[in-house]
């Protein structure tokens, strides 16, 4: 039986692009849905070629949850992915799908992590506080950000000579090389 994926996406979307393409030629599980919270999201552009269908919703459908429920369970959602997904997933949605939802967060959790603890952000922190080290880690959604059972973490170094920006090169590398692969290694066990 064929293992259906859900991709929530805020941003440009080249995760959930990357996280598609890996899919593509799976015969056991497929992702069958993008969601974003918000329309004018580059990832809308992205998906729009891609013979998916595309659920837009509000932060308050977020947090009612009913209509979004209604759309996943419609499209027989097993696993959500969070890929750049900014807003809290809500309690109700956590317990629908319990060591089902999985996100990938720019740095070595449990440092920098958080409310308001993403993408830039993150990567200024790191190099304000001179780590030595960088990296992602990939976790199930809990009730609480970014404190969810940790699945796997990649490490990168992080040089004296490194910008916010080509510390989130590297980081990007990590993310494109593993994100995909672990997301499948996680649905073939359960």
């Amino acid at each position: 039986m064929v293992k259906n994926i859900a991709i929530f996406a805020s941003g440009s979307g080249s995760n959930a692009v990357n996280i598609y393409n890996y899919f593509k030629n799976f015969s056991d599980m497929a992702v069958v849905l993008f969601v974003t919270n918000n329309e004018n999201a580059y990832v809308v552009k992205r998906v729009e070629n891609l013979d998916i269908p595309l659920f837009v919703f509000t932060k308050n459908g977020l947090e009612n949850f009913s209509e979004l429920q209604i759309v996943l369970e419609k499209s027989k959602i097993d696993f959500v992915v969070l890929a750049g997904f900014l807003l809290k997933i809500p309690e109700k949605m956590v317990e629908l799908y319990p060591d089902k939802i999985i996100n990938i967060h720019p740095a070595l959790l449990p440092k920098y992590g958080g409310k308001g603890m993403y993408g830039g952000r993150v990567h200024k922190a790191v190099l304000e506080n001179k780590e030595s080290e960088s990296g992602i880690t990939i976790h199930f959604v809990n009730n609480n950000y970014d404190e969810g059972k940790i699945i796997f973490q990649s490490k990168c170094a992080v040089e004296k000579e490194d910008t916010p920006e080509s510390l989130a090169n590297k980081i990007h590398a990590l993310e494109k090389e593993y994100f995909p692969k672990i997301i499948a290694s996680i649905i073939q066990e359960k």
